[in-house]
């Protein structure tokens, strides 16, 4: 990965710029308000915006934002840049390029990945594996923005994601269907609520049936309500919902789940232009408080 002379003054920017105040304020956009979101101060917005904006940013990610609204969305989760922030199984990195330059100069960026060792030999773990070498050799190859990020592994049948009461925020984009499937859904839930300090954030955006879905279902998607009863349950309240991610063109109802539509596109190639037309899936995304 290159780094240019802007990426550089970037990263200067975020090691320079004071640390953001706290002050509570509504999102303007947001529904089902019970309390409010920290406002970032100007500083920690231009911050925020710089990171995403960032020219170290992959074409293919960036290329995505306008269905996955990064800005919008880590406002909305009152990231700061002196947080310490866990994200939890971050694949490729796509918030991971966000995240760690932004909070390099304050703050603290955790990937929490599974750890391939604690799954049995095959497929399972030969996938998470690449996907933790992955992410490292991508840390690696550019230091300017991710040598203070660091890798956690978590046993995904008893996951620890770090100290408890260390972190400011946790953060989870669309995975939880995937651990309901796996039943490992309300171990993580509690892991979030461990790791947390009290007050502390958790940051959901997933898939979005229209209703309730069994635990067995294949589309993906998951019923919002069933979110927030697993977040509830491992001690959280929810703070807010929002629509940023939201996307009314979704039907949820296709012949492949969510993986019919962009980036998968598991689709006949006859069927491109409907399903790029409908873009990514509808998503809730939902602000929990660690009490």
């Amino acid at each position: 990965m290159k780094t240019t002379a802007p990426l550089v003054a970037a990263c200067l920017l975020f090691a320079t710029l004071p640390v953001a105040a706290q002050d509570p304020a509504h999102a303007g956009h947001d529904h089902a308000a019970m309390h409010g979101a920290p406002a970032a101060s100007a500083s920690a917005s231009a911050q925020l915006q710089a990171a995403v904006a960032g020219d170290w940013r992959s074409p293919a990610n960036t290329a995505r934002d306008a269905y996955r609204h990064p800005l919008q969305t880590l406002e909305f989760f009152g990231v700061q840049p002196q947080h310490t922030v866990v994200e939890i199984t971050p694949g490729g990195g796509w918030y991971a390029e966000i995240l760690a330059p932004y909070l390099r100069g304050h703050g603290h960026y955790v990937a929490a990945v599974v750890d391939p060792m604690a799954l049995p030999a095959g497929k399972g773990r030969d996938y998470q594996q690449r996907t933790r070498d992955g992410l490292e050799k991508k840390f690696a190859a550019a230091p300017a923005l991710f040598d203070k990020a660091t890798v956690v592994a978590y046993d995904p049948a008893a996951p620890v994601l770090g100290k408890p009461g260390s972190a400011d925020v946790v953060l989870t984009f669309r995975n939880v269907h995937n651990w309901r499937a796996a039943n490992q859904a309300e171990g993580l839930f509690r892991a979030f609520f461990a790791v947390l300090k009290p007050g502390g954030t958790l940051g959901v955006v997933e898939h979005r049936a229209k209703a309730d879905v069994a635990a067995d279902d294949k589309s993906g998607y998951v019923g919002q309500a069933q979110v927030i009863a697993m977040a509830e349950a491992a001690g959280f309240k929810l703070q807010q919902s929002s629509e940023i991610n939201a996307n009314p063109r979704d039907t949820r109802d296709h012949p492949n789940g969510v993986w019919t539509l962009p980036p998968s596109n598991n689709h006949d190639a006859a069927d491109a232009a409907r399903y790029k037309a409908i873009g990514e899936s509808d998503r809730m995304t939902l602000r929990f408080v660690k009490p």
